[in-house]
């Protein structure tokens, strides 16, 4: 295997198969990076822009050339010094009839070899809320056609495999009814779901890994490519959905050897540690998080604070947000799961307090103490397993039951389902615990990252992936001790900048930390947007979150502005929920919205502020400094497709344009991408350095030096007093890096 030196992201589908990515090697190679780092091979539903909804995960998807194809890739990565990571999604695969599994559990519904691999009730049957309109009305409409050779049912736009026998009558109603699942109106899905999924994506179904059986069939070909030689790496998809994250992890290091890196999909909450598992790492959004708050302005981000309060009426603290957004996605989004927990807590309680009539137990009052623990849960999730809770777990326990006791009137049901918690008993009690830790991360995920982080807006650099948007700025210092700990702990965890997955692109955030350096010219930009003419203008808070989104993504030379900022900003009022959502949209509302960010654009090309030069002057020179500060900090730097020329885009879809090394670019763009691989460069000539050597941080008459030390060499980077690169470097590594003696 070859040293890691830097992993680059590479997004396949939307025109991407392995045949585009063989084209794209000479590329990324000159990077001087050293690990192709690809989205997920693996066959996924039709038409699938991501490959994260696994159809087959014993498959290699044909759509990207299949096996053959994958190998091709493989043999001519190799050839370019680049070796291959491979994205594994354990916790789900798509619900849906090209899943095979699945069509044999719908089939034969418990008798299935299969049904076990899902993470489903079938004592209650599969419920599937796929249906245009409510079951009865399509059964009077005669929407439903039994296939009785088939062995299948059909509607206009869907159709479900049949359980042997059952379509002898061919009545439609009652071959439904003697089937393994029951089909629902699709609205129905917030009130009772018979199957574990992805946070609230119905489609997405929890696969239970925790089973010997189904762990080798879901790792059965990537361990079979890791072994003949065709990856060399993996990735882990959201870990905190599994039952038992460290044992999954246990048994995949067993499989793969002490050598091979594994990095895993992992959300670390304000000062939260990695546990002690057998990986690499985590994929980094903690480290994006920390070179974030390194390059804040304190004193910048409270006037920051003023401004936006006044300008928008928000009052309340970003605690207070979250929770307001974690009762909301109780009530609506996850109220399925809310439902069904409560479902599986009372039968933890009757199994193990068989002195109390069950009659006395009230589901209600199961349900008020749940949602009140799950709101004050501060972090994903705990790890409670067989050998029960550690001394972290019983503390994290605790603290939660106690903030949760504060806003309810009884705590009798709290206490119960918190000793539940603490020390699992019998069958029924351990399945409390197991998915009371798969719901927690459920709802910090779609409360926090999907909502509240559109509703507290101060300043959208610190509403990221991995961050929290009231973490105070880090100190010199404070970064230095958080640079020590990962070199120690995690020397090769992945530091990124950018991912699928971030709500903003690297530069486009490097410009909304520029906003606490230069508050005043933020003020100016704010007062010329006020008086932007127009019928209806959104309120001031939509209004505050348009012009932060306007300046991250401005480029006067690029002509797709006002419709990218239109759809990125319908994306976000339904994730905030508050005027519109995904459920129920309010058109007007957004139109409203798209309205301003088109005239706010439309004045800014007639008329480019001074204002929003200087900000942009000034991100760019914290783009290089973040950038610097991934590559020579302790981890392996990753990048994502595209960002070495300049990562301007906003929340997917926007960040997922597929690479194009003939784009043009800009000049900032030439000047990231050399500094890239100049210090790349740096780390491929002495990766023992980069590995294990020193971090020190320390502030000298220039400015900031940051030296990485070991056995007497040292390689050392200088930033100017400000934080950033000075711009009128040419190539902020060339003029700033030293080799320290």
């Amino acid at each position: 295997m070859r040293p890691l030196i830097a992993t680059y992201r590479l997004q396949l589908r939307q025109g991407v198969d392995f045949v585009r990515a063989a084209q794209l090697l000479p590329y990324i190679a000159d990077l001087g990076v050293s690990h192709l780092y690809l989205s997920p091979i693996f066959t996924a539903q039709s038409g699938s822009t991501h490959g994260y909804d696994v159809a087959n995960p014993a498959e290699i998807d044909p759509v990207l050339g299949g096996r053959s194809g994958f190998e091709r890739l493989v043999t001519a990565a190799l050839a370019h010094g680049l070796d291959i990571v491979l994205d594994l999604v354990p916790n789900h695969t798509v619900l849906s009839t090209e899943n095979p599994w699945l069509v044999d559990a719908l089939t034969h519904g418990a008798e299935s070899r299969f049904a076990k691999y899902f993470d489903v009730d079938w004592a209650e049957g599969l419920i599937l809320p796929l249906l245009p309109q409510p079951k009865d009305e399509m059964l009077q409409q005669g929407a439903f056609k039994i296939d009785a050779g088939g062995q299948r049912i059909t509607w206009e736009g869907g159709w479900l495999p049949l359980a042997p026998g059952s379509a002898e009558s061919g009545d439609p109603r009652d071959v439904l009814d003697r089937q393994h699942w029951h089909l629902r109106h699709w609205v129905r899905e917030r009130k009772r779901l018979t199957h574990r999924r992805f946070f609230n994506i119905t489609s997405l179904i929890g696969m239970r890994v925790e089973l010997p059986e189904v762990f080798e069939a879901m790792s059965a070909l990537p361990l079979s490519l890791l072994r003949e030689g065709l990856a060399h790496g993996l990735r882990i998809d959201h870990v905190d959905g599994l039952a038992d994250p460290a044992e999954y992890l246990r048994r995949l290091r067993q499989e793969v050897g002490p050598k091979v890196p594994i990095w895993i999909e992992k959300i670390l909450t304000g000062e939260e540690r990695l546990q002690h598992w057998p990986v690499t790492g985590t994929t980094g959004y903690e480290a994006n998080d920390r070179i974030t708050r390194l390059l804040l302005d304190a004193e910048g981000m409270d006037r920051l604070d003023r401004m936006w309060r006044g300008a928008t009426g928000a009052k309340g603290d970003y605690a207070a947000a979250c929770r307001a957004a974690r009762h909301q996605i109780l009530s609506e989004d996850l109220a399925a799961e809310l439902s069904e927990l409560t479902r599986i807590a009372l039968q933890a309680l009757n199994e193990t307090d068989a002195e109390e009539d069950p009659a006395l137990v009230k589901p209600e009052q199961i349900k008020e103490a749940l949602r009140a623990l799950l709101v004050a849960f501060p972090r994903y999730r705990s790890y409670i397993d067989g050998d029960g809770p550690s001394a972290e777990d019983l503390q994290l326990l605790t603290q939660t039951a106690e903030e949760a006791a504060a806003t309810l009137p009884d705590r009798q049901m709290l206490d119960r389902l918190h000793a539940r918690l603490a020390a699992p008993k019998g069958r029924a009690g351990r399945a409390f615990v197991r998915r009371f830790q798969q719901v927690t991360g459920a709802v910090v995920a779609k409360a926090q990252e999907d909502t509240a982080f559109y509703r507290h807006t101060r300043c959208l650099a610190e509403a990221e992936v991995g961050s929290e948007p009231d973490a105070p700025p880090l100190t010199p210092a404070e970064f230095e001790d958080y640079c020590t700990e990962r070199a120690r702990l995690w020397p090769q965890a992945l530091t990124l900048g950018s991912s699928h997955d971030t709500k903003r692109g690297e530069d486009a955030r490097a410009r909304l930390i520029a906003l606490t350096h230069l508050p005043e010219e933020a003020a100016v930009l704010w007062a010329q947007a006020a008086r932007l003419k127009g019928p209806n203008p959104p309120d001031g808070s939509v209004r505050w979150y348009i012009l932060q989104s306007a300046i991250a993504l401005w480029d006067p030379d690029r002509a797709d502005l006002e419709d990218r900022l239109a759809e990125h900003l319908e994306k976000a009022l339904r994730e905030a929920k508050e005027l519109t959502d995904w459920h129920d949209p309010d058109e007007d509302a957004e139109a409203q919205a798209a309205d301003f960010g088109r005239a706010l654009l439309a004045q800014w090309r007639a008329d480019p502020p001074e204002a929003l030069r200087k900000l942009g002057t000034m991100g760019e020179g914290l783009s290089l400094t973040q950038l610097a500060l991934r590559v020579f900090m302790p981890g392996v730097p990753d990048i994502y497709q595209g960002s070495e020329k300049g990562s301007f885009d906003l929340t997917d879809p926007d960040n997922r344009t597929p690479l194009d090394p003939a784009a043009p670019i800009s000049v900032f763009g030439w000047r990231k991408t050399a500094l890239l691989k100049e210090l790349v460069a740096l780390r491929r000539a002495d990766p023992e350095l980069f590995t294990k050597g020193s971090t020190r941080l320390t502030a000298e008459a220039e400015g900031l030096a940051l030296t990485r030390s070991l056995e007497g060499r040292a390689q050392r980077l200088l930033f100017s007093a400000e934080g950033a690169f000075d711009p009128q470097f040419r190539c902020a590594c060339s003029a700033k890096t030293t080799a320290a003696q």
